[in-house]
């Protein structure tokens, strides 16, 4: 946490993290270490379908990655029980790259002012 308290201390702006946790006790760690050092929080989820996420891993490499194949249903299981009910969602399925940067600018640009309370990735 003092890390990316001295990223902006240095650099200003928005500090944006891309990272998936699908515990939420280690996601809540996380937040809360986050706002113990005043540093606001917006969690966004990059979203896709089941077929979408493993055609795109699959994709990727003539073998696809067993270690993000092993993490397909974990992720599904934390988006059911937590992980969208605590984050703001977009759905990447059917978007290019840019709109999909697009709408986390824009959901980064509209978060309130402060803190929010503790609420990850796909």
């Amino acid at each position: 946490m003092d890390t990316a308290r001295r990223v902006l201390e240095y650099t200003g702006g928005t500090l944006v993290m891309p990272m998936t946790v699908l515990v939420e006790a280690y996601w809540r760690e996380i937040a809360d270490g986050l706002a113990d050092h005043g540093i606001p929080v917006r969690h966004v989820v990059l979203h896709a379908d089941r077929a979408t996420l493993l055609a795109r891993i699959a994709g990727e490499h003539a073998v696809p990655s067993p270690f993000r194949l092993q993490y397909v249903d974990a992720y599904a299981e934390a988006a059911r029980t937590w992980l969208h009910a605590a984050a703001e969602v977009v759905d990447t399925t059917h978007l290019t790259p840019d709109e999909v940067a697009g709408q986390v600018v824009a959901a980064v640009a509209a978060a309130p002012a402060g803190v929010s309370s503790p609420s990850t990735t796909a």
